[in-house]
């Protein structure tokens, strides 16, 4: 059986209890998760297992601007190596796609590394264009 793709909102905070090694680049806080779910502006979709571990996650935020349509930022997303080459990953991002169009979102957009080939291979078989830019970063990297 597959992963099911699902959705989550406050309240289901439960069902990352159980997350497998690599999916979140650190260790998820319980009071950053619960703020991050509140906010409707925010989505995270998981890939849970039939026994309930989490092996993928995918996250996205609605970006306003005062002067163009609402834009659909890709912030995170993350599948466990030993659950990769399975599709997942465009599920997740579909999923995040699809929730964006529905909030009215014209146009999406993310960043990844330049050596971050699947990446790269699954964003451009969902036809996303590159571009080329510069990234800035200021402060220490984030922690949990």
């Amino acid at each position: 059986m597959s992963a099911e793709i699902r959705r989550i909102a406050p309240g289901d905070e439960p069902l990352l209890d159980r997350v497998a090694e690599d999916v979140f680049d650190h260790a998820v806080d319980p009071a950053r998760l619960t703020a991050f779910l509140a906010e409707p502006r925010h989505l995270m979709v998981l890939a849970i297992e039939p026994d309930g571990l989490v092996v993928g996650q995918a996250r996205a935020i609605i970006h306003l601007s005062p002067d163009e349509a609402d834009g659909l930022y890709i912030d995170n997303m993350g599948v466990d190596p030993a659950f990769q080459r399975r599709g997942l990953g465009g599920r997740l991002l579909d999923e995040l796609l699809a929730w964006g169009r529905e909030r009215g979102c014209t146009y999406s957009w993310l960043a990844t590394e330049t050596d971050n080939l699947p990446a790269r291979a699954l964003y451009d078989s969902r036809g996303a264009e590159a571009q080329e830019m510069v990234f800035y970063e200021y402060g220490d990297e984030p922690s949990a």
